[in-house]
């Protein structure tokens, strides 16, 4: 879909929500869910987590429809909700810390416990993908916030900077800087395992 045309019906829907028309909130989420769900599950690495705000963000949008500006778009309204909510989590788990089995695989989109080879690959090759993927999932995770949030919102969410710094309420040339201090740390960290992310 263009995104031009994605941007005109979030504003109508928005429009719908704030003048008492509930289901244009289905609409929203039908278009953004999905990706915002896997917005955060990058974020948060664990699927319940982000199941859990996935809804929580849609819920602010209901509850804060007055407040959204149809002067800008509402995907960066929504992942600036999503966002703040993420940092929220972390400091809830910075005091509450806990490990998730069904962190997502960065190479298949699915959790470890879900993925299911359909090549069967040899199992040296199974277990080298797995631990590359692990290794650049968890890389990633232990980067810090100012520059994890960033990096995944421009690397799988295909965000400008201009978009992320509306998002993270900084300049797009602090966009830049945070994502190339994210990559040079991951480099760092894993050498020759992110040569694309240079």
């Amino acid at each position: 879909m263009n995104p031009a045309t994605t941007d005109d019906q979030d504003r109508t829907d928005m429009a719908r929500l704030t003048a008492g028309h509930d289901a244009a909130l289905n609409d929203l989420m039908e278009r953004h869910g999905e990706k915002l769900f896997h917005y955060l599950l990058r974020s948060l690495q664990n699927e319940d987590d982000a199941a859990d705000l996935a809804q929580e963000t849609f819920v602010r949008v209901y509850q804060h429809r007055a407040k959204f500006d149809s002067a800008h778009k509402f995907s960066t309204w929504l992942y600036t909700i999503a966002t703040n909510l993420v940092k929220s989590r972390y400091r809830y788990r910075t005091r509450h810390p806990q490990v998730s089995l069904d962190a997502e695989n960065e190479a298949t989109g699915e959790s470890f416990r879900e993925s299911v080879p359909e090549h069967n690959p040899t199992p040296s090759e199974s277990l080298q993908g797995t631990e590359r993927a692990e290794a650049v999932r968890k890389a990633v995770g232990q980067l810090p916030d100012e520059l994890r949030t960033p990096l995944i919102l421009a690397e799988y969410e295909e965000l400008s900077h201009a978009e992320i710094g509306a998002i993270l309420a900084c300049t797009p040339k602090a966009v830049e800087t945070r994502i190339y201090r994210a990559r040079k740390l991951l480099r760092e960290n894993l050498g020759w395992l992110l040569e694309s992310y240079a």
